[in-house]
């Protein structure tokens, strides 16, 4: 991350009329908004274009020579793969519904952070080589060139953005303005130009399985540690299985549950859970990251990173799975998974070994939520709570931009904690 101002300085901003248009305003890397720039090893692990190590401060970004070739190539299959993305240039009014919606502008003051202004900044671009009106009449039909100025705007304003949706929900024209982040990610990954906060886990995944780049032997010594205080806890040793063919389930977990608190705990819990069940399931460390940091890279890449967990559902020969909490992974998973690697037609549709509950949600994907799977049990009477253990707690839920607005968990989480 860049060297991060002070609390005050984060804190002056304010909402007032820019006094020069948003098209002549040139482009501030203010710090504590950017990250440092991929490292060209982690590029190259990946077979991205143009690795090298570059610095977002310095001024020369060591663009490849035809860089405005390779951007404007890259929208132009890009807009005839895609539909959607020529629809989200076009349809358009700017009518600012989005604006108060995106925390990043209401965070920084900035109104290129407004999601309608930050897909302007690639919607400009797309005017002036793809439209009529732009060819023709340039800025007045809001049109203007690509530079490299504008190649930096782009990768300071697309890489802020957290593609929560939130903005998608208020907008009249169901513009997914996380889609044109998504796209102007990718069109900036065919220069090279990432993050390292992004890269760094992208080439961890491809390589080693997991975002932390955990060894085998690794995740599982760290589990054997979360047992131990376990078994010091509640006295009882856990015996959890890993990469075993022929079990029902396979469990698949973000890393940071395997590895870092507070992840650990919620860990500790499943390990917990599926003992008291006697649940027949096991553990892959090969394909041991349920995130999809390729979400934020670009659709292939998220692709590629999703693939490992079905082939290893496969290689096991599981029937279905069962996933823990990860915003990005669900969301590939309900949204995206069955276009990009799917139908899992050689897992069956998950059924509860416990209730018997058939999750036809889950018919295609085959891959049920945690939270869904535990709040049927308690539906069902599996599972014996003391609710007054928590009544010195106040609780209050926030219903997550990944699982909520992507999945439509909604009921589920508010039914345990009400139990």
């Amino acid at each position: 991350m860049a060297k991060l101002p002070e609390q005050d300085d984060l804190l002056a901003y304010k909402y007032e009329i820019p006094s020069t248009e948003w098209t002549d305003t040139p482009v501030h890397l203010k710090p504590g908004m950017f990250c440092y720039g991929a490292k060209g090893r982690n590029l190259e692990t990946v077979d991205f274009p143009n690795a090298r190590d570059w610095s977002p401060s310095e001024e020369d970004w060591k663009l490849p020579e035809n860089w405005k070739e390779i951007i404007l190539e890259g929208m132009a299959e890009r807009l005839k793969k895609y539909r959607s993305f020529k629809l989200f240039m076009d349809v358009c009014v700017r009518c600012g519904a989005c604006a108060d919606k995106c925390h990043f502008y209401m965070g920084s003051g900035d109104p290129k952070n407004m999601p309608v202004l930050r897909a302007e900044l690639l919607r400009s671009v797309y005017r002036r080589y793809f439209t009529t009106s732009g060819k023709l009449f340039g800025p007045l039909a809001g049109a203007r060139e690509l530079t490299e100025e504008v190649i930096k705007e782009w990768w300071y304003y697309f890489y802020q953005c957290t593609e929560c949706r939130r903005c998608s929900v208020f907008c009249p024209y169901g513009i997914d303005q996380a889609e044109i982040t998504i796209f102007g990610r990718e069109l900036l990954n065919l220069l090279g130009l990432n993050t390292d906060w992004i890269s760094g886990p992208v080439a961890n995944c491809y390589k080693k399985g997991n975002h932390l780049g955990l060894e085998p032997q690794a995740i599982m010594d760290n589990i054997e540690f979360m047992l131990d205080d376990i078994e010091t806890i509640t006295g009882k040793r856990i015996e959890p299985s890993f990469n075993r063919k022929g079990a029902e389930i396979l469990f698949v977990a973000p890393s940071g549950d395997l590895f870092a608190e507070p992840g650990i705990y919620t860990c500790m819990g499943y390990l917990m859970l599926f003992e008291q069940l006697g649940l027949d399931y096991t553990m892959s460390t090969y394909a041991s990251e349920g995130g999809n940091f390729g979400f934020f890279t670009s659709n292939e890449m998220a692709k590629r990173l999703n693939a490992k967990i079905y082939a290893e559902a496969k290689r096991l020969g599981v029937k279905w799975i069962l996933g823990g909490e990860c915003g990005h992974m669900w969301r590939v998973i309900n949204q995206y998974m069955d276009t990009w690697n799917g139908p899992a037609d050689f897992l069956e549709v998950p059924v509860s070994p416990v209730t018997g509950t058939r999750f036809d949600n889950a018919r295609s994907t085959k891959m049920v939520h945690i939270t869904e799977f535990t709040a049927d049990l308690i539906y069902h009477g599996k599972l014996k709570l003391d609710p007054s253990r928590n009544d010195h707690l106040k609780v209050t839920f926030h219903d997550s931009c990944n699982t909520s607005r992507a999945m439509g968990i909604l009921e589920e989480p508010r039914y345990i904690i009400n139990k």
